[in-house]
């Protein structure tokens, strides 16, 4: 072995070391939370999950979680929303949770399907009252936004749009009277 040989052996040997103790440095810190977008960590997605699976549960359809609503809120709060609006958006999140801490003394996210349901309700009696009462000016509320996002997520999503409504690809002529019976599905095309 030569002199320069040797002494690339010793600098890969070297690197390996730093590089080495580095990850093992990283990887034995306490893991951040990692971020879905500027606005949103994974967990909070899991949570806009639950919360729009609780207002569109799976029936003979799949629900909103399966369309993923959750991170299609993130994704509209963060690219559509007013900074005001943001700010109401997230602290709704903290408002829900402690809503459900106070009420059950749980988490959202530990609460059985009932005890959900039975919080999103009396959430929603709270919206509508707010939404009465507030002026033009001033914010909607947070759980109408969750609201309204969870029902434009779904319906616009491949799952909402195939399953949940009458889907056709190449809808052909357009017929003013369709004959339609109590109970169809709404057409999405």
């Amino acid at each position: 072995m030569d002199r320069r040989e040797a002494v690339t052996k010793v600098a890969w040997l070297l690197g390996g070391t730093v590089l080495g103790a580095n990850l093992f440095v990283d990887m034995s810190c306490k893991p951040k939370a990692k971020k879905f977008n500027n606005e949103f960590d994974v967990d909070q997605v899991a949570f806009l999950d639950e919360v729009a699976d609780t207002i569109l549960p799976t029936t003979s359809t799949p629900g909103a979680k399966a369309a993923k609503v959750g991170a299609f809120m993130a994704l509209m709060v963060q690219d559509c929303y007013t900074p005001e609006d943001q700010k109401v958006f997230e602290k709704g999140i903290k408002e829900l949770d402690n809503a459900s801490d106070k009420k059950f003394s749980k988490k959202f996210v530990e609460l059985d399907p009932k005890q959900k349901t039975e919080l999103l309700v009396q959430l929603d009696k709270e919206q509508k009252d707010y939404q009465s009462k507030k002026k033009p000016e001033e914010a909607n509320h947070y759980f109408r936004m969750m609201k309204e996002l969870t029902l434009l997520g779904y319906f616009t999503s491949e799952i909402g749009c195939t399953q949940a409504l009458r889907y056709s690809a190449v809808p052909g002529r357009y017929d003013g009277c369709m004959p339609y019976k109590k109970g169809d599905k709404a057409w999405a095309t």
